[in-house]
């Protein structure tokens, strides 16, 4: 995916100057426009703050509109949408979130997300905050979430709920894979 090109069209199709936009971002304009020539690669935090500003969320930046006539109940594994930032080109790709996405939320509710940490893996440094609930299962791995002031090693079984605006993370300490099996109303991310 062409991540710059992407942003550029969305920018432009909302009537905004790459001042506009990094003005409400809180980037400079010569940020965006790096981004915009994929000179630059944004950090998901980046990249989320960049879209708060339009506003658009992650799976609408991402997705790949579902044009089906009949309406459609059932997905298979590769019929999921791949969210991650770091598979359309962003990231070091040392360690891969992978967040992949049931159906397309933006026709939806509720967003619907299996989610994958390899060992070392990160959502960022920078915490991450948006509208909506979000909450989750881990189904296998360690992950430790953070949350507001609170932190917690999260095991198989254990889960998670909470207000998205409050600032949050998500890092696999663990030296296996972790798999989370999450949801976020509305669909924010």
């Amino acid at each position: 995916m062409d991540i710059g090109g992407r942003l550029r069209a969305v920018r432009e199709s909302r009537g905004m100057s790459q001042r506009d936009l990094a003005g409400r971002a809180g980037l400079t304009s010569s940020a965006i426009s790096l981004i915009e020539q994929n000179k630059s690669s944004p950090s998901v935090a980046s990249l989320k703050r960049l879209l708060d500003a339009i506003p658009m969320n992650l799976s609408e930046f991402f997705s790949v509109v579902e044009q089906d006539v009949v309406p459609k109940y059932f997905y298979a594994p590769d019929e999921y949408i791949e969210l991650s930032p770091q598979d359309a080109g962003m990231g070091d790709g040392a360690a891969r979130v992978s967040l992949r996405q049931l159906g397309d939320a933006s026709r939806h509710a509720l967003q619907v997300l299996h989610e994958s940490y390899p060992p070392g893996a990160d959502t960022g440094p920078e915490l991450l905050s948006h509208d909506g609930e979000e909450a989750g299962i881990v189904v296998s791995g360690v992950i430790e979430v953070t949350v507001a002031d609170q932190v917690r090693v999260l095991n198989p079984g254990d889960g998670y709920l909470f207000n998205s605006q409050l600032p949050h993370r998500f890092r696999n300490i663990g030296d296996v894979p972790c798999v989370v099996i999450s949801a976020c109303t509305p669909p924010t991310f």
